[in-house]
């Protein structure tokens, strides 16, 4: 989005696993992506944590397929996610999705006021993070794939969405 804000970083991510990463301590470390237009691959390689590189080299990575899914693919962890100290950074592995809202204050009128919402996340159980391992992401069926009143009105979701005629939607 155009506007970054600390807590909305907080709260809008995608992280295979968050934490205080130095790739500038070693020239064999990088972050590298691929964008194949299917899939964007984001891999961290090789990399260490901040003032403690003697725990070792971390590679993992994030792929987001046009289809929705996510899979974060874990090749090496040295160490199990839960040593690691969440005091510098945040320790993280999982989505989070949130909003942002720009309220006029109500003490400055010409000020505005941001105010975050997050909607959604899912944590993982950092313990199953090991080597060789994997973790995907499937997306759950939304009203927002249907592309008319009959597809949305059979359609089999669980939830109660509906077809409108003016906007030519759903809601």
């Amino acid at each position: 989005g155009d506007v970054i804000h600390r807590m909305l970083t907080a709260t809008q991510y995608i992280a295979p696993l968050m934490a205080n990463f130095n790739p500038s301590y070693s020239r064999n470390s990088t972050v590298q992506y691929l964008d194949n237009g299917t899939v964007f691959v984001v891999q961290w390689d090789k990399v260490y944590l901040q003032g403690k590189e003697d725990m070792g080299s971390f590679t993992f990575q994030a792929a987001l397929h046009s289809t929705g899914r996510i899979v974060f693919g874990y090749k090496e962890i040295p160490v199990p996610v839960l040593q690691i100290s969440a005091s510098q950074h945040p320790v993280k592995a999982g989505l989070s999705d949130a909003f942002m809202i720009l309220n006029p204050s109500p003490d400055v009128p010409e000020s505005r006021r941001r105010t975050i919402y997050e909607y959604h996340r899912v944590e993982l159980d950092t313990s199953r993070i090991t080597n060789l391992s994997a973790v995907e992401f499937t997306p759950l069926p939304t009203c927002l794939q249907h592309q008319s009143c009959e597809m949305c009105v059979t359609s089999e979701l669980t939830f109660n969405c509906s077809w409108c005629h003016v906007l030519q939607r759903y809601l």
